[in-house]
């Protein structure tokens, strides 16, 4: 039987077989075909031929079904999508501008806080990395997370470290801290995957906020939960050494205080040690990406030689970089150290080589690199006393092949020199500058604080970044920058150069101490004793001298009757709150300090105190004078038995405060001050003269001089002052 679906078909089919068939007309809604047409004809064929036709259909019918159901059971065996569930972030607790994060016992919690936090009053310890003494909303201000006007942010408590750096952004100024407890880490308020938020914060006075919310729970990953014990097991494995990435639990060990508590879940997570990453809850160390196409976006920008040699075609780097990332790094699994050497003690520095793992290098090349930062750890003498070194290897991404604790002795080091394997990728040779500032030099990683911080950039060519920017950086935090270049560019090449000149824009003084240029690869080792010579003479480390560790400062205070009693006691406020922004010993910077009214008196000079907690102590000591006005003799005073006694390489600085006209001239000792090399600040309040505040200050008048127009207001102007000090430094040339 065949199917005629139409009429012409039908008087097609009655022409086609006028002898064999006769045409039937099907109006069924439910035949075998498509109900789709209105009326169906059948052409009843020769009964053989009809047999034929209704087994091939049975068959049609048989597989269709067969088909149907196989469909049918695939689609109820689909596992359905289960829907995201996120953190309701219209709903979480707020908290006050000065709410610290030593405070909150949560070790990770989203809160909000509320405008008007910007203000001087709420202190900031640190940069990137907080003191847990911060405010937290201040904090997320001076990070860029949040602005003045408030919002929702994520605070991870962390280790806690020493060197916190002050630092001014956004507007707010953060303090330096030499050490503290315990940090944390402030970013955009997004629940991370895995993560229960609290919907109330716990207070060590064990007072929540009353902001009381439900937020939905997102699921916990079982997989990255870690009890207590196995936390607690691999910290005391930290602390003995015998693992450099680490993992940790960050909930606080239970007390009594805490177990009294809500039973607000919080959060538990698995995150890596800042010894070896940027401090984030969660990192891998970076891989490098590099294909071909990527390496076409800068045709021209920098030569690439030897690829004949080279293990692996860039074309095939982005297959490398997936590869390394499974490799086994010393950082990672390192082996025991044979011994811990004491080292050569004439020269203690933490020192970080930056190595160049680009493309441009080739096999060859990179071989002898590694050659040559072998042989300058074992010229060094590495040990616990004397250097320590550690690498970075840059490509595309920097990233840390292991960090200054990791090896304490030449041999080790050496070997584990041997086993880096190339990155590939571009010289971005400022991105790793900008890493070595942030995350490298860390008391996590093994910086000891009393040791010079020394970065040596080897390159091959120039960089295929700007490097001016992040090395400015990294030196007014006190790093000591090296380059040593290897086959410069020459003159038909120059044009590739991104930034001309870039080794003058990055070094620490551009007098030639700080750079050595090598013609050829083969001729490096040629420099390993001059570059170990130079490294190693601490005394002309100069970036080791930042704005707050290498000035005298004098302060000259006005104890005149109009002052009175408690004013005196504020003012006494502001210069300690000053001193303590700096770092003082006796190497480091010093404070003196005088008291005039119509005489003069010495309170303490420079060499009183070497410590910052005798410092302060001593001007809270100072007692009220009460008399006239002399100013101008009483910078002459200071001139006489502070400032000629300052050591020569410090800076000398004079912060002068005073209420009121002088009785005497101003101009002529401050003139003879300014000559002396004097960098005179005045700071007045109330009726002091405005024509001989600028007198009085040095060159530009409106960065060196202040007006405020009570005593209370003084404090408004500590940040100000530090930032100005700090930014006249860090213009000096650097010839």
């Amino acid at each position: 039987m065949q199917y005629v679906r139409t009429v012409k078909d039908q008087k097609r089919a009655q022409s086609l077989f006028p002898h064999h068939s006769r045409v039937i007309c099907d109006t069924s809604e439910h035949s075998l075909m498509s109900s789709s047409f209105p009326f169906q004809f059948f052409l009843v064929t020769h009964p053989d031929f009809a047999l034929l036709t209704m087994k091939a259909t049975a068959i049609a019918t048989f597989f269709g079904v067969f088909l149907t159901c196989t469909y049918t059971a695939k689609e109820a065996t689909k596992k359905p999508k289960k829907p995201k569930l996120y953190f309701a972030l219209t709903d979480v607790p707020q908290i006050d501008c000065d709410v610290k994060a030593g405070k909150i016992i949560n070790p990770e919690f989203i809160a909000k806080c509320p405008p008007g936090c910007q203000d001087v009053k709420y202190r900031v310890y640190g940069t990137d990395i907080y003191a847990s003494f911060s405010s937290v909303c201040n904090a997320a201000i001076h990070s860029g997370i949040i602005d003045n006007t408030g919002g929702k942010i994520l605070v991870q408590k962390v280790a806690g470290h020493s060197a916190y750096r002050g630092s001014f952004s956004n507007g707010v100024r953060s303090l330096s801290l030499p050490r503290w407890r315990e940090s944390f880490l402030v970013s955009e308020g997004k629940p991370r995957k895995g993560v229960t938020y609290p919907s109330t914060l716990e207070y060590s006075s064990s007072k929540s906020t009353a902001v009381k919310s439900e937020p939905k729970k997102p699921e916990q990953d079982p997989k990255g939960m870690k009890s207590a014990d196995t936390t607690n097991t691999s910290e005391k494995a930290s602390e003995q050494g015998d693992a450099i990435r680490k993992e940790y639990q960050m909930s606080p060990v239970p007390t009594p205080a805490t177990q009294m508590a809500t039973t607000t879940p919080t959060p538990t997570t698995t995150t890596t040690d800042p010894s070896t990453t940027v401090p984030q809850p969660t990192t891998t160390p970076p891989t490098t990406r590099t294909t071909a196409a990527a390496a076409k976006t800068r045709p021209g920008l920098h030569r690439v030689r030897d690829m004949g040699s080279s293990s692996v075609h860039p074309a095939y780097a982005s297959v490398v970089a997936a590869a390394s990332s499974f490799s086994s790094k010393e950082e990672l699994n390192p082996k025991p150290l044979e011994s811990i050497s004491q080292g050569n003690q004439n020269c203690k520095v933490d020192l970080s080589f930056l190595m160049d793992g680009s493309w441009s290098i080739g096999k060859r090349r990179f071989q002898l690199q590694k050659r040559f930062l072998g042989n300058v750890a074992q010229a060094l003498g590495i040990g616990s006393a004397g250097p320590l070194m550690g690498i970075i290897q840059y490509g595309d991404d920097p990233s840390t092949e292991f960090n200054l604790k990791t090896y304490a002795n030449s041999k080790d080091l050496r070997n584990a020199i041997e086993k880096i394997q190339q990155k590939g990728g571009l010289s971005n040779v400022g991105k790793a500058l900008s890493f070595v500032n942030k995350n490298f030099f860390l008391d996590a990683n093994g910086n000891r604080g009393g040791a010079p911080n020394v970065v040596v950039v080897v390159v091959d060519g120039w960089p295929t970044d700007r490097v001016e920017e992040a090395s400015r950086l990294a030196r007014e935090s006190g790093i000591n920058i090296f380059f040593v270049t290897v086959e410069a560019a020459a003159q038909n090449e120059k044009q590739n150069v991104i930034e001309p000149n870039f080794v003058d824009k990055a070094v620490c003084r551009t007098n030639g101490f700080y750079s050595i240029n090598v013609p050829s690869w083969f001729s490096l080792h040629k420099v390993v004793q001059p570059l170990v010579k130079r490294v190693c003479d601490t005394d002309r480390l100069v970036c080791s001298k930042t704005c707050l560790n290498s000035a005298d400062i004098g302060f000259v205070i006005d104890g005149s009757s109009s002052v009175g009693t408690s004013n005196f006691r504020t003012v006494l406020q502001f210069v300690a709150n000053i001193s303590k922004e700096f770092e003082i010993s006796d190497t480091d910077t010093r404070v003196g300090a005088v008291q005039y009214t119509y005489e003069q008196r010495l309170e303490f000079s420079f060499d009183k105190y070497s410590t910052k907690e005798d410092v302060l102590s001593a001007i809270k000591r100072i007692s009220y004078w009460s008399g006239g006005t002399s100013t101008g003799a009483a910078i002459s005073y200071a001139s006489e038995q502070l400032f000629s006694k300052s050591k020569p390489n410090k800076r000398k600085i004079m912060i002068l405060i005073t209420d009121g006209r002088s009785y005497d001239d101003v101009s002529m000792p401050a003139m003879e001050a300014h000559r002396n090399g004097v960098i005179a600040y005045s700071i007045g309040v109330a009726w002091a003269a405005p024509d001989e505040l600028e007198a009085i200050a040095t060159d530009p008048h409106k960065e060196h001089s202040f007006f405020v127009d009570e005593f209370d207001n003084l404090y408004r102007y500590v940040n100000q002052l530090i930032q100005n000090i700090c930014t006249e430094f860090n213009s000096q040339p650097r010839n």
